[in-house]
């Protein structure tokens, strides 16, 4: 270590902070941007889990598109209805983009995303961020089951997917941005539905008394299930609500990050 007042020290020291609060502006920003697409969060999930192990056209469907299913949620449940799990959805927003956007700024404070001559290579930062959201989804998994669990909750008469009936949570342009991630989060929703299909019949199946699935032994054998049952469109339940969900609420987080940089660095507008 330095001696007291080595300027070193008080840079690293300065990073180490910076870091830290990367992780806390990542996580709030998040959840700012939780809070406006939640609804479409709901309806996803309710869509998703529709016709659950069914084959197409052997059941009723409940929810015919996204703007029906806002209505039909909206009636039934109530408009507090479209904010179901929104505590969740908060918490593990803020812990997987805490992670995520933290972990990538500290990664390439380390050096992690460019070459050996200093300058910012593709490759290093795809690997990079495939290792910042690996980090988050890791820590945000737990939340994120709480998250699916509560939202499937609905009254009887809309009720798809099986009913967990937990108790213990409380019933330059902004607009070339906004464009911008609605287009690119086309090849994203397409590419990550069927994931994202699997997770939510993964985390809403009923277990035994061991804690091992009732419907579903892992990913594989509910990949096969779905499309055996269901047809591949079953893979891509809930795709509409995705998509319009996705674009909104990439530009949202960036957005309130950036703001609340500005407010938390003052001299950040003068970096940029």
């Amino acid at each position: 270590p330095g001696p007291p007042g080595d300027p070193r020290k008080r840079a690293m020291q300065q990073q180490r902070r910076g870091q830290a609060l990367d992780f806390a502006l990542g996580g709030a920003a998040a959840a700012g941007a939780c809070v406006l697409t939640n609804p479409l969060e709901v309806v996803k999930t309710r869509m998703q889990l529709q016709g659950e192990l069914r084959a197409r056209g052997s059941y009723p469907r409940l929810y015919r598109n996204a703007f029906h299913a806002l209505a039909l949620i909206g009636r039934e449940d109530g408009l507090l209805g479209l904010q179901k799990g929104l505590a969740a959805a908060i918490l593990y927003q803020a812990l997987m983009n805490g992670v995520r956007l933290g972990a990538y700024s500290w990664l390439e404070a380390l050096g992690f995303t460019r070459d050996q001559g200093g300058r910012v290579s593709p490759g290093c930062s795809i690997a990079a961020g495939a290792a910042a959201g690996a980090m988050g989804a890791v820590v945000g998994s737990p939340a994120y089951l709480v998250k699916t669990r509560l939202q499937a909750q609905s009254a009887a008469v809309i009720a798809v997917g099986h009913q967990h009936n937990h108790q213990w949570f409380s019933s330059d342009s902004w607009l070339v941005g906004l464009a911008g991630g609605m287009m690119s989060s086309v090849a994203v929703v397409i590419t990550m539905t069927p994931f994202d299909v699997i997770s939510t019949r993964l985390y809403n199946q009923p277990v035994d008394e061991v804690g091992k699935g009732r419907l579903y032994k892992g990913f594989w054998d509910c990949l096969l299930k779905v499309s055996c049952k269901e047809g591949i469109l079953g893979l891509y339940k809930g795709i509409g609500p995705g998509y319009f969900r996705l674009g909104p609420h990439t530009v949202f987080s960036l957005l309130f990050w950036d703001e609340l940089k500005k407010l938390a660095y003052p001299d950040y507008r003068q970096k940029i």
